[in-house]
């Protein structure tokens, strides 16, 4: 299992904006085939913080998915990220 997550940062002011540019993307997603999960969401107590978290069976699910990256003018709106990948072996209850 595939796991993505981390945070974009966006001009303040602008997250609401960006969030519902991202509408048709998230259910894209959540559509593709091996997508478990998709979520781009505002932080509670960060107004320019957006949280990133996409959960995918495989690394060809999520290339597939994948392309080209974000549209140019999402790309262009984001000030800054972190966002990394992380390979699961294993899941346990909390």
């Amino acid at each position: 299992m595939i796991i993505i997550a981390g945070k974009l940062w966006v001009e303040a002011g602008a997250r609401e904006a960006y969030l519902v540019g991202c509408v048709k993307v998230v259910e894209e997603a959540r559509a593709a085939a091996g997508c478990l999960d998709y979520a781009l969401s505002a932080d509670v107590a960060d107004p320019d913080r957006i949280n990133v978290y996409e959960r995918w069976e495989t690394d060809q699910d999520l290339a597939r998915f994948r392309g080209a990256g974000p549209e140019p003018e999402q790309a262009a709106r984001i000030r800054d990220a972190e966002v990394s990948k992380y390979r699961i072996s294993g899941i346990d209850a909390p």
